[in-house]
């Protein structure tokens, strides 16, 4: 038989712990009202999330702040973290794929220009890079142009071989969309695709500078890298797709979401298509890598900010 035991009143708990009925009324409301915010927030995130499957947790902290304050939720920065990783909604690191970069040709290899150089508008530095795509027929390949100012990317295309051509073809849309500005620079590593003659010569006759990475050194053309990263890790260009034109589709919609709904780090979190508008200095926030003398690296490469998921 089960044990019984007395009831005891709320009143008395309340005595018993050192607060009043009413106040213990009062907290069970503030804790519902919190709970209703959360799964408001959660909302808004799952919404998000449909578009930008891999934004982390900063930018979409920055999204959803105006409806926040429509609604006159505050909720910081780093509670928004600990919800999301509560429920799982943090992004998690993929490995990086092989490069597509060939650069043992006997093509001329020109030196790099942009080190340590200071862009204060767009059309003053483009930056260039080749990814791969998968499909169930093989790899296909995305040749990129980005406006190193604004990180909007002026030029791609998606092309079955790596050939030139591909590369070639993202260069022309570039110049079509943009123009080219006085002293403009062209950088690039140094694959076959950028070194051969029939590229040299079209940047040539363009009057655009060449610019190429001289040490193998991925952080010589960061920028294009970290483009090639978001469409693939936030975009899901990384996934196996039917064929070619599937996954020409998919870049379409990538491209077009990078440039026009995702805000960007390094040019004060503004879309990369407003930030191409701008000119003068665009505050970065991010903290540079740091290497020691052997030349292994120092400082983990770490956001401006206490706690992120971002990569």
């Amino acid at each position: 038989m089960a044990r019984m035991y007395p009831l005891v009143s709320k009143a008395v708990l309340c005595e018993l712990f050192g607060f009043t009925r009413q106040a213990w009324y009062d907290n069970r409301k503030r804790q519902s009202g919190y709970q209703m915010e959360e799964v408001f927030i959660l909302r808004q995130v799952k919404d998000l999330r449909k578009e930008h499957k891999r934004m982390g947790t900063e930018k979409l902290h920055r999204l959803i702040a105006p409806t926040l304050q429509k609604h006159n939720i505050k909720y910081g920065r780093d509670k928004f973290y600990i919800l999301l990783r509560e429920h799982g909604l943090l992004v998690r690191r993929r490995r990086r794929r092989p490069k597509t970069t060939n650069s043992k040709h006997f093509f001329r290899k020109y030196p790099n220009l942009v080190r340590d150089i200071e862009i204060m508008s767009s059309g003053r530095l483009w930056v260039s890079d080749i990814t791969y795509i998968r499909t169930e027929k093989g790899f296909v390949y995305l040749s990129l142009v980005t406006d190193a100012y604004s990180r909007k990317i002026v030029g791609w295309c998606l092309w079955p071989d790596l050939t030139s051509e591909g590369a070639l073809n993202a260069l022309k849309m570039a110049i079509s969309g943009e123009g080219v500005k006085q002293n403009l620079i062209h950088h690039s590593d140094r694959g076959i695709q950028y070194c051969c003659t029939d590229y040299v010569n079209y940047l040539q006759g363009s009057n655009i500078n060449i610019s190429m990475t001289e040490n193998g050194d991925p952080y010589e053309n960061a920028i294009a890298e970290r483009v090639n990263g978001i469409l693939k890790n936030e975009y899901d260009l990384n996934e196996t797709y039917p064929d070619y034109h599937a996954a020409l589709e998919a870049t379409k919609v990538a491209v077009y979401k990078y440039n026009n709904k995702r805000p960007h780090r390094s040019v004060d979190f503004m879309l990369p298509v407003d930030a191409h508008k701008e000119s003068g200095s665009l505050k970065k926030h991010w903290k540079k890598r740091e290497f020691n003398t052997t030349g292994k690296e120092a400082t983990e490469y770490k956001p401006a900010t206490k706690t992120s998921d971002k990569k």
